[in-house]
């Protein structure tokens, strides 16, 4: 990756969900040529469960760009297909498919990939979430080399964002899959022009993102305020975390960690309900649910929520 190509490159994309579009679409807007798009097969959604191609397909072909959707790469024809479409480079986001070598050898430039954390911190599936729900001050995007290894690669770029108080999985994700675009560009930029110096990953460093499971989302309202809000904050928009009202689940969308306001009431217990949110009693201080969602229901503010149900003194569990 230390070459320096003097040319536009021949560029082969690798993505699925939202988080690639706008790495694709930067690519699309560069002097560099997309010579093939490949993305997930598409996938039943909705109600109706529609076959529906992903974001990236769509983006894809808004641009009349080549589409790819192999099951895997075990296939001589699908390796033989990506052969002959002559790649100088492959760039890989959230593709969904673990790559083999002898697809990693294919480009002459190696192939790319956009991670969502600044490595060696959280390798893994669900880096953004992991970093809102552990706390982390600040997160970013890797470009990094790929490699056998689960992100294992070197590294080539990081660009670096504060992650705040008020941030959910959802905007941060947004947040960082612009920065990812930006990066890549920095990226191919430095190759084109000086090469780029590969950065080795300190592996004592590095941190597992463990995916995220349903069976994580419900809240225990003996734990502090604020690894509660954290996860409240994390798991927005999906699972979306949740908490027993009555006999119903109550999903819980956005929330606010009051550390400084502590109470004698037990865990889970309403203790007001005012324009700003409801406050609710924690093992230390208290959360502050800004959104939340009842059955059946669309998300709402949760004062609007509360305004019918008299909930001071419940307790959720």
């Amino acid at each position: 990756m230390t070459q320096n190509t003097s040319q536009t490159l021949n560029i082969v994309f690798a993505g699925t969900p939202d988080f690639a579009v706008p790495a694709l679409s930067a690519l699309i807007d560069s002097p560099h040529t997309v010579c093939g798009v490949y993305t997930q097969p598409d996938r039943p959604a909705g109600r109706g469960r529609k076959l529906t191609p992903s974001p990236v397909k769509a983006k894809a072909l808004e641009h009349d760009l080549p589409v790819f959707q192999p099951q895997n790469f075990k296939d001589p024809d699908d390796r033989a297909t990506l052969q002959a479409l002559r790649p100088d480079l492959m760039v890989v986001v959230a593709y969904g498919l673990i790559l083999p070598q002898s697809v990693l050898d294919i480009p002459t430039y190696g192939c790319l990939n956009i991670h969502g954390s600044l490595l060696p911190r959280w390798r893994g599936a669900a880096p953004i979430q992991r970093a809102i729900e552990a706390g982390d001050p600040q997160t970013g995007v890797t470009i990094m080399q790929m490699a056998a290894g689960l992100d294992t690669g070197p590294m080539l770029t990081t660009l670096a964002t504060e992650i705040d108080a008020t941030d959910t999985a959802q905007s941060l994700h947004d947040r960082l899959a612009d920065l990812g675009a930006q990066a890549l560009m920095t990226t191919l930029d430095q190759l084109t022009d000086t090469g780029v110096t590969p950065i080795a990953q300190d592996d004592a460093q590095a941190t597992y993102a463990q995916k995220l499971s349903k069976a994580e989302a419900a809240i225990d309202w003996h734990q502090p305020a604020q690894p509660i809000t954290r996860k409240i904050q994390a798991f927005n928009p999906w699972p979306v975390a949740t908490t027993q009202w009555q006999t119903q689940t109550l999903r819980l969308w956005e929330a606010q960690c009051r550390p400084e306001l502590s109470s004698s009431a037990a865990p889970g217990t309403v203790l007001s309900v005012q324009p700003e949110g409801v406050d609710v009693a924690t093992g230390e201080g208290m959360v502050r649910l800004i959104t939340v969602q009842p059955p059946g229901k669309k998300a709402m503010a949760a004062y609007d929520f509360a305004q019918s149900r008299q909930l001071t003194g419940q307790v959720l569990t």
